[in-house]
C-alpha cells in the first residue's frame, strides 16, 4: 500500500449516487475502450460472462448500486465505497463480509497508463465481473477472513498470494493456451500484452512457490503462476494457507527476478 496520494474518493449522496464531473466520464469512456478490444482471447470466460452480466455503461463512470443488484443475485457480494487509500485491516474486515472495496476516484489524463493507487477502472472493470463467479467470491470472502486473523508478518505472505491470484494470476485454458483472470493484468492494456507473451516466465500454481515469490508493483512481473481452471480457487482456499505461511518464513524468499527499485535522489 502507498503511504500516500494525491487522489480523493468522491462522495456519495443518501441514495448512493456519486456526481463525476463530465472529463471524469470521458476519461472511463477512454480507458473502457482502449481495453475492450484486447480482452476476446485473453480474458477467461468467467471474466467475459461477467463482464456482460455487469453491462458496465462504455461513456460514463458506473455507480456503486447499478452493481451491487448483479453482484447481490449471483454470488451475495456488493461493492464498498470507500477512500483512495484504506488499511489492511478494513480491506480485510470488508472481504470477509463480502464487499468488495472500490476507492470512489479515477485516475487523471497525467497518469492515464499507469498508477499506483488503484481506480474505480481497476477496481470496476478489473474485478468485479469475476465477483459474479462462485469460485473467485468464496475465495475472496476466505481470504479476507485469513487477512483478519492474521498478524502483521503474516500479512506480508497473504499479499503475495492476493499479488499472484486476484491480481495477477493467469489460468490453462484448451489445447495449452492461456487466459488471464488477475484484475491487474485485466485492467492494463500493456500487461494484458505482456503477460501472455514471450517475455515472462509462467510456472504452474504450487501454494509454497507463490508465498516465497518477491514482486514489485511497479514493473510489468517477471513471473506469473497459473492456475488450471477458475475453480480451482476453491482448491486453494481448501489448503492450510496459514501453517504454508509458517513454513514459508521459515525458508524465505526466492531470489528476485527484478532490479530492486531505485532511491530517489
Amino acid at each position: 500500500m502507498t503511504k500516500g496520494t494525491q487522489y480523493v474518493a468522491r462522495q456519495a449522496d443518501a441514495q448512493g449516487f456519486i456526481a463525476y464531473p463530465d472529463d471524469e466520464h470521458q476519461i472511463w469512456s477512454e480507458l473502457y475502450a482502449r481495453q475492450a478490444v484486447n480482452l476476446p482471447g485473453r480474458a477467461c470466460q468467467q471474466y467475459l460472462d461477467g463482464l456482460d452480466a455487469l453491462d458496465l455503461p462504455k461513456d460514463r463512470i458506473p455507480q456503486l448500486p447499478e452493481l451491487d443488484k448483479v453482484l447481490m443475485a449471483a454470488t451475495g457480494w456488493k461493492t464498498a465505497a470507500v477512500p483512495a487509500l484504506i488499511s489492511f485491516g478494513r480491506f480485510f474486515e470488508l472481504l470477509a463480509s463480502k464487499q468488495f472495496p472500490v476507492a470512489t476516484f479515477i485516475r487523471s489524463r497525467e497518469e492515464f497508463d499507469y498508477l499506483q493507487e488503484p481506480d474505480i477502472f481497476h477496481e470496476i472493470f478489473g474485478h468485479c465481473p469475476l465477483l459474479t463467479n462462485p469460485s473467485f467470491a468464496n475465495f475472496s470472502e476466505m481470504y479476507g477472513k485469513l487477512g483478519l486473523a492474521a498478524s502483521k508478518e503474516e500479512r506480508v505472505y497473504l499479499a503475495r498470494l492476493y499479488w499472484f491470484t486476484v491480481e495477477f494470476g493467469l489460468l490453462q485454458h484448451k489445447d495449452d493456451e492461456l487466459r488471464i483472470y488477475g484484475g491487474g493484468i485485466l485492467s492494463s492494456p500493456g500487461e494484458t500484452m505482456y503477460a501472455l507473451g514471450d517475455v515472462p516466465q509462467r510456472k504452474p500454481f504450487e501454494l509454497m512457490d507463490v508465498l516465497r515469490t518477491p514482486y514489485r508493483i511497479d514493473i510489468m512481473q517477471p513471473i506469473y503462476y497459473v492456475i488450471e481452471h477458475i475453480d480451482f480457487l476453491d482448491e486453494i482456499a481448501r489448503m492450510d494457507i496459514m501453517q504454508s505461511i509458517t513454513r514459508a518464513r521459515q525458508l524465505g524468499l526466492f531470489a528476485p527476478l527484478f532490479e530492486p527499485k531505485a532511491k530517489a535522489v
